[in-house]
């Protein structure tokens, strides 16, 4: 049986994916096995947090706190995707510390990239999302660009192409629009 997308996500596995700009890791948000996986992998602290990335908004809904966000800012916040803005938003009291880091809120994106649409709609939730790169070097903008010490213990890469975006997501908080990252 050949393993899938689908069923490396589903058994705590490693993916590497085409985000908008970038090749991304991912995991299953659900499973702390995982997610303590990746964050070793990327010699990543869990203090920063991590971005979910959907293929729509219910998708993210078991993750923020969405009675925190007024409808105004909802529709604002819903007018800026998908693709290219991450926004941070207040967590729920379930999301795990893991993928919020230090923080009481989470960033979470939506995107169009064909490959991870279809990947969290057959799991109909979000995948983890950062960028495909060891901590301190220059993510990778292909499959073929991933590093060897990556590859070696990725359990899945998802061998499509980014959108073509030449920078990664904005990064703003979705209440009051500061920038975190331009």
């Amino acid at each position: 049986m050949t393993l899938t997308a689908v069923d490396a996500f589903l058994s705590g596995g490693i993916l590497a994916y085409p985000t908008e700009a970038v090749f991304g890791l991912g995991c299953d948000p659900d499973n702390i096995e995982a997610l303590k996986k990746l964050l070793l992998l990327k010699n990543r602290s869990a203090e920063k947090g991590l971005i979910l990335l959907a293929a729509n908004y219910a998708q993210l809904l078991p993750y923020i706190d969405d009675d925190k966000i007024p409808q105004d800012k909802r529709l604002t916040m819903l007018s800026r995707w998908p693709d290219g803005i991450t926004q941070v938003v207040p967590k729920n009291k379930s999301c795990h510390a893991l993928l919020s880091g230090k923080f009481n809120t989470i960033a979470v994106r939506i995107t169009s990239q064909p490959d991870v649409v279809a990947l969290c709609n057959s799991v109909n939730k979000p995948i983890v999302s950062t960028s495909a790169n060891l901590s301190g070097e220059a993510p990778a903008k292909t499959w073929q660009g991933l590093s060897s010490q990556l590859i070696d213990k990725l359990d899945f890469i998802i061998k499509g192409q980014t959108l073509g975006y030449t920078q990664p997501s904005t990064i703003i908080d979705a209440l009051t629009g500061e920038q975190f990252r331009a």
